[in-house]
Formats: C-alpha cells, sequence, structure tokens
C-alpha cells in the first residue's frame, strides 16, 4: 500500500510540473448543458436548487454545473451535484466533499469505498457494470446524510481522488485533455440516534441513493464527454 501511494505521490509531483509547462491548445470535447438535463429521470421529478453565488463559483471553478433536488411520487428525495470542469490545467480542479462538506459543518462520521451495479450505455440494455464511488456518512447536530460521490472523466469512474490526479495527468499526456467531473448525491438519513432506529435510517438512504445513481448514471452521457 505504501509503496503504491509511494508511486502516485511520484508520479503526480512530475506530472504538475509537465502539466504547468503543457501550451498546447486542449480540444474541446462536444457536449450538452447542464441546462438541458432532464428534470424527470425514471420515477423522479427533479426540483432546481437555486443559482449559486459568485464568490463560491470562483472557489469552485467549474465550467458548467448541476445542483437539484430529486424527489419520488412518495415525496422521498436526493441531491445531487455534478460540477463539470472543461480543462484542470491552470488550477482549477475538482474540490473533494470530504474537504467541502466539513467548511459547511457537516461532521464526518465514516469513509467507505462502495460498489454499485449501473447500467452499461456501452452495451445491451439489460446489461449493467459495477462502479467503485466513495460511501461517505456526516452528521450536523442531529441531522445525519448519507453522500455518494465519485469522479468521472472519458468514461471512466473513479473513487479516490489521487488515482483521480493520476488519470488526470495521464490523459494530459496522451489524450491532451484533462476535462472531467466530480459527481455526488446526497440523501437524508430519517431517525434519531437510537441504535436501531439509525442503522435502519441508514440502510434506507442507502438504497434511495443507490436506485437514484442507476437512474442518474446513463442520462450523464452526453454532459460528460467520453
Amino acid at each position: 500500500m505504501m509503496t503504491r501511494m509511494l508511486v502516485l505521490v511520484m508520479c503526480f509531483a512530475a506530472g504538475v510540473g509537465l502539466l504547468a509547462r503543457a501550451d498546447r491548445p486542449e480540444p474541446v470535447p462536444v457536449r450538452s448543458s447542464f441546462n438541458q438535463f432532464p428534470m424527470q429521470l425514471g420515477e423522479w421529478n427533479g426540483v432546481q436548487d437555486p443559482p449559486f453565488p459568485k464568490e463560491i463559483l470562483a472557489i469552485l471553478g467549474v465550467d458548467d454545473y448541476m445542483a437539484r433536488a430529486y424527489f419520488r411520487p412518495n415525496r422521498e428525495g436526493v441531491g445531487v451535484y455534478v460540477g463539470y470542469y472543461g480543462s484542470q490545467r491552470q488550477g482549477d480542479t475538482m474540490h473533494s466533499p470530504q474537504n467541502c462538506l466539513p467548511g459547511a459543518g457537516w461532521e464526518p462520521v465514516s469513509n467507505t469505498l462502495f460498489t454499485i451495479q449501473v447500467p452499461d450505455s456501452a452495451a445491451a440494455a439489460a446489461q449493467t457494470r459495477p462502479i467503485e464511488v466513495n460511501r461517505y456518512l456526516i452528521r450536523k447536530g442531529l441531522d445525519r446524510q448519507l453522500v455518494l460521490y465519485w469522479y468521472q472523466s472519458h468514461g471512466r469512474v473513479v473513487a479516490s481522488e489521487y488515482w483521480s490526479k493520476f488519470y488526470l495527468i495521464r490523459d494530459a499526456v496522451q489524450l491532451n485533455r484533462t476535462d472531467g467531473a466530480l459527481v455526488r448525491v446526497i440523501a437524508p438519513i430519517a431517525g434519531n440516534s437510537n441504535s436501531d432506529v439509525a442503522a435502519e435510517g441508514e440502510r434506507h438512504a442507502e438504497e434511495l441513493a443507490v436506485q437514484f445513481v442507476q437512474d442518474l448514471f446513463p442520462a450523464l452521457n452526453g454532459y460528460l464527454p467520453q
């Protein structure tokens, strides 16, 4: 584990200098704006969040983003944020929720890797493929939330921030592309701190978030270039 981490750090350090010296114009991938992203995904109906203030957008550095809540007919809902970066050569890079959410007052409880079976858009409709994402549990006072997030670029889904940086450098060299996105889904956890109730609420939030991701993932085609 330490050897792999050392290799990643060395590659990242070398790649930062390489990216800084890169002066080739980067191609602009063809994609649709998130303004056109469907407000209905399966049984989920979307509600647009208020636009981010200019100072928040300046910190994020995104070229396009989507921030919405999606609700089922029974009013159960999740929040989704997708931040897209057309280029990450000039210092505008994806921010990990593990850095942003604590800054908003949320306390981390646990963070693990989690595998979800999603529809494989490159294959027949009935086929699925696994993606590995981060499963992040947070709390603020009595409120708790379950967060699923990952980094996505060129058809690749990566949970690790370190591997995301590694692929960023590799794609910059091989493809002359540094575009990519952060995808984050948040489901509220119902119930109090009683252990049995808390565990059941967490399981239900996980099921809710997973079901939404399975509807969301194929819809991202065209908005996150391959």
